[in-house]
């Protein structure tokens, strides 16, 4: 589930050079839509988020977990090295 919830937070998520505000639940929303960040205080862990010119949407958290994500589909690798992908037709992990 944390991995899901991850992986909808980058596909929402979008900050670099901009005017950025800080929304009540924390979460950091800046104008040009090219980098985020944010820190969730029930789990203590902050990330940051960042696309680039392909579209592609990468984010990575204090505790090492990175997400690859575009049009809803993604990519996450955990700290721990477990992968899990979510495809048009597909999810799960290895």
């Amino acid at each position: 589930m944390k991995i899901m919830t991850i992986l909808a937070c980058v596909v929402l998520s979008s900050n670099a050079f901009a005017e950025c505000r800080t929304t009540a639940t924390g979460r950091t929303v800046c104008d040009n839509a090219q980098n985020a960040g944010g820190y969730n205080r029930n789990t203590g862990t902050a990330w940051k988020s960042e696309k680039d010119s392909g579209g592609v949407t990468t984010t990575q958290t204090s505790k090492g977990g990175e997400a690859k994500t575009k049009n809803g589909k993604g990519v996450y690798k955990s700290p721990s090295g477990k992968t899990c992908v979510k495809t048009g037709n597909n999810q799960g992990c290895n």
